[in-house]
C-alpha cells in the first residue's frame, strides 16, 4: 500500500472504536510511557497535545508539569512549519491551525535541550518507521532535535509490518 491508502486504512480502524475505548487504551499506553526510563531521567520532553483519535496525552502533559519537567508543545504556525513552545497549565491552551489546541506564548528554540521527544504517527512499523498525517511537519522539525530520543506511541492496530520510508522519513528511536 501506499502512503495515503495507509493512511485511510488506518483512519477505517480508527473509526471501528468508540471514543471511551481509545480512551481505555491510552491509558495503558501512557501508563507504560510514564514509568519509561527516558522520560523519568528527562527534564525537557516534547510532548503533542492529542486530537480525539490519538492516544491521549492530555492527563500525561499535565502530569509531567506537575513533576517539574519542562514540557514543550507544538503550534503550528504555516502550512509548512510549526514552532515549540513552553506548556505549563491548560490556561496556556488555546485553539490554532486544524483546531488542535496549541500553546501560546513565546517560541522556544533551544533545542538542544530536549531529552526526549513524543511523536505522533498515523502508523508505525517493526523498524521504527512513522508514517504522519501527510503535511511533513515533524519530519521538518525532527531533524532539528538529534539528542533527543525519539519514542512514537501509538495504538496496537496503528503497528504495521511496513510502512513506505522515503529518505526525508524521521524514524523513531522507539514504539510504545
Amino acid at each position: 500500500m501506499n502512503k495515503k491508502d495507509l493512511r485511510a486504512f488506518i483512519r477505517l480502524q480508527k473509526g471501528m472504536f468508540t471514543p471511551q475505548q481509545l480512551d481505555e487504551q491510552s491509558a495503558e499506553i501512557i501508563r507504560r510511557l510514564l514509568v519509561h526510563p527516558r522520560i523519568k531521567n528527562a527534564s525537557c520532553i516534547l510532548m503533542y497535545y492529542s486530537l480525539d483519535d490519538e492516544v491521549n496525552t492530555h492527563e500525561a502533559v499535565d502530569l509531567l508539569v506537575k513533576q517539574g519537567k519542562r514540557v514543550l508543545l507544538p503550534a503550528v504556525i504555516s502550512d509548512t512549519e510549526m514552532e515549540l513552545r513552553s506548556y505549563e497549565g491548560p490556561k496556556d491552551l488555546e485553539g490554532g491551525f486544524f483546531n488542535i489546541m496549541e500553546p501560546v506564548g513565546k517560541a522556544f528554540s533551544n533545542y538542544e535541550e530536549i531529552d526526549v521527544a513524543v511523536v505522533p504517527g498515523m502508523a508505525f512499523d517493526g523498524r521504527c518507521n512513522r508514517l504522519g498525517r501527510g503535511r511533513g511537519y515533524y519530519d521538518r522539525l525532527l531533524p532539528k532535535l538529534p539528542q533527543a530520543y525519539k519514542i512514537g506511541i501509538c495504538f496496537d492496530f496503528q503497528k504495521l509490518p511496513g510502512i513506505p520510508a522515503d529518505e526525508h522519513d524521521i524514524k523513531v528511536d522507539e514504539i510504545v
